[in-house]
């Protein structure tokens, strides 16, 4: 066989491996390194490739896809600085438990280490921060295409075993880096794979019987980045304990109207009250998914020490931050409202929870028409969406988010980076979701994290999208507002405050997408209901940090009030 088939064999083999297994998605930073499986790629039936120059940005924008769609990705770039502009990304990924299936070309062994051109030490880049990570051999006359496939297979089958996961596949190329278009490849030997989820014990399930009759108990749920199923609402309305539902679980969109009584979407708020803590530890706590981001809930749990805390997690390295679980059920949450219940009287409990809720969205609708501040034109944004997806930024967006968005029947999913936490990649992450999802989408986000992948925005000219993003300019970092550094002055502004003076008409312009400003709540309104006339539109909203931090602590203090005169 000359170079020229040995190669070609070699990346056909690769892509169609992956293909076999489920692969869909491709996001490919154009290098020269990579040009052989870039091609293979672009030819292969059954994939669908999207470019993203900056690999950061590519990184962000396969997470998004995988996050949304529920399938590994694929994420191929060049090599050298190129492959470690991905970490960020795979730090998400690891952390959020998403498969990444990263594929990094790099220079063949005799040029590493020897002061090649854009060579660096890829083998094991990342580090534990992937589930598993191999360097292939090189492709050569006698291809051991068996081992290959094994290989990929191995790769994307960590990646897909609970807990969910990021792998990393290193593929050295030697020159010439062209393949033959015209040859076709003949399936090798693939292997079928027959998986399974880790269910309940029947121990467990007795368990968790006994526990269901109790009337004292809070089952909590964090993020869920698909919809859950009908048996899930058929459960809660058997339970009828209060759910506590973070934004990210998804519980607050497509929530069935006899259901709306049972989520519980302002505890983040209502968890702030001392008089109404005092009057609601449980007896029992049940949380599936990772901890929700509301701060009072974790002091809450901190601090009451419950006496039973079951924590459902696929993974034997629980998620605990508190150190307060007592028993760890290691199984996908789904088994959960597979549990028998048995017919209780109506909860008492719960109402208690249902009621100051209830008193909570009143003092917000009052508050709303009294008020201005970034949370209040949030709202504005929230009471809109239906039909599409919202993705938020960290810091103080995902934090609005907690305390304005309401439980809806409106259809509407919301997505964030929450398993590092970081601002970075949120635009591509953005476009991310709205490819793999393939209706409109919606970003909301602040303005420093809209700076740090501004870059991002290139994925409208590489691919049809529909995005329309929310900027909250604040002119810095709106949350080290509400932080204790905020008391002392000296150096706040230039270390956490860090006010830039941008504002975004140019970039908008740069990436022709549309652009409104707005600064009070009918401008906003009029600028979101504006038609679009671009795949991107951008408002930004200008809005005061101080301003802020002093309207969101009189929403606490006049529900706190409220709440007391009950």
């Amino acid at each position: 066989m000359t170079n020229l088939e040995v190669l070609t064999e070699y990346v056909s083999a690769f892509t169609h491996s992956l293909v076999e297994q489920g692969v869909k998605d491709v996001v490919i930073s154009p290098g020269s390194r990579s040009t052989p499986l870039a091609y293979a790629c672009m030819k292969q039936e059954g994939l669908t490739t999207y470019r993203q120059i900056d690999e950061r940005s590519a990184a962000y924008f396969a997470l998004g896809l995988t996050k949304a769609s529920g399938k590994p990705v694929m994420l191929l770039c060049t090599s050298g600085t190129a492959a470690a502009n991905y970490f960020p990304a795979i730090v998400e990924a690891y952390y959020a438990r998403m498969p990444l299936f990263v594929v990094t070309a790099d220079r063949p062994h005799e040029l590493r280490e020897v002061g090649a051109p854009q060579a660096i030490d890829q083998v094991h880049l990342f580090g534990g921060h992937v589930k598993w990570s191999t360097d292939l051999p090189m492709p050569e006359t006698e291809n051991q295409l068996a081992f290959l496939t094994r290989h990929l297979h191995r790769a994307l089958q960590n990646a897909l075993t609970n807990p969910k996961g990021p792998v990393h596949v290193n593929v050295p190329f030697r020159e010439p880096l062209r393949i033959d278009f015209e040859q076709h490849y003949e399936s090798n030997r693939e292997i079928s794979h027959f998986g399974g989820e880790l269910t309940l014990s029947d121990d467990s399930s007795l368990f968790l019987q006994q526990l269901f009759k109790k009337e004292k108990g809070l089952l909590i749920v964090g993020e869920q980045t698909q919809k859950l199923p009908d048996e899930f609402w058929t459960f809660v309305e058997k339970l009828d304990w209060p759910v506590l539902a973070d934004p990210l679980s998804n519980l607050r969109g497509n929530v069935p109207q006899s259901a709306k009584k049972f989520i519980i979407d302002s505890y983040d708020a209502l968890l702030k009250s001392t008089q109404f803590k005092e009057n609601v530890t449980p007896d029992v706590v049940i949380r599936v998914g990772p901890q929700p981001v509301s701060k009072p809930l974790s002091l809450f749990l901190a601090a009451i020490q419950p006496e039973t805390y079951v924590v459902f997690d696929e993974s034997p390295m629980l998620r605990d931050p508190q150190s307060v679980a007592t028993h760890h059920i290691q199984a996908t949450e789904h088994g959960l409202w597979q549990v028998p219940l048995e017919s209780k009287p109506p909860n008492a409990y719960r109402k208690k929870w249902t009621q100051a809720s209830r008193l909570y969205w009143q003092v917000v609708a009052k508050h709303c028409q009294n008020e201005l501040d970034e949370g209040v034109l949030a709202k504005v944004l929230f009471d809109r969406l239906d039909q599409c997806d919202l993705i938020v930024g960290s810091s103080m967006p995902i934090r609005d988010v907690d305390t304005y968005f309401q439980a809806t029947e409106r259809d509407i999913m919301l997505y964030a980076n929450r398993g590092a936490n970081g601002i970075d990649g949120v635009v591509s992450t953005a476009f991310g979701v709205q490819a793999a999802k393939q209706r409109p989408a919606y970003l909301y986000i602040g303005d420093l994290s809209f700076l740090h992948d501004m870059n991002g925005l290139i994925a409208s000219k590489m691919q049809e999208t529909d995005l329309t993003i929310v900027i909250m300019n604040n002119d810095g970092g709106g949350i080290f507002s509400y932080l204790p550094q905020s008391q002392e002055e000296r150096y706040f502004e230039e270390l956490f405050g860090t006010p830039t003076g941008l504002t975004f008409s140019n970039a908008a312009k740069m990436y022709d997408a549309q652009y409104l400003v707005a600064e009070t709540v009918e401008q906003f309104a009029s600028a979101l209901d504006e038609p679009k006339t671009a795949s991107v539109k951008i408002v930004e909203v200008f809005t005061d940090r101080k301003n802020n931090v002093t309207t969101h602590r009189k929403l606490w203090s006049c529900f706190d009030e409220e709440l007391a005169k009950q």
